[in-house]
């Protein structure tokens, strides 16, 4: 679980206007958030199959974000990748 501090100012950082808590680009900021936690936590738990599983979820979910951002707004999407770093 992310922390109230760190989902606040994940949602600050990447809202469109000051009350935004659900669009895509705050949503895939606090997935990608979760993702890179549990990706170090899968550093000392490598046998933790269920964490793995929610992992795998959290994944899809974001890859589904991101489709349908690139699909209706390619501008917004090309920025969030940019910022997060998603891509090579």
């Amino acid at each position: 679980m992310l922390a109230r501090e760190q989902k606040k100012s994940l949602i600050d950082q990447y809202g469109t206007h000051p009350t935004d808590t659900g669009s895509p680009e705050v949503q895939i900021a606090l997935l990608s958030e979760r993702i890179g936690q549990l990706t170090e936590h899968f550093k000392s738990h490598q046998k933790d199959h269920g964490s793995r599983r929610g992992l795998l979820m959290l994944v899809s979910k974001r890859r589904s974000l991101l489709d349908y951002l690139k699909k209706y707004d390619s501008e917004r999407y090309k920025t969030v990748v940019q910022r997060l770093g998603l891509r090579k």
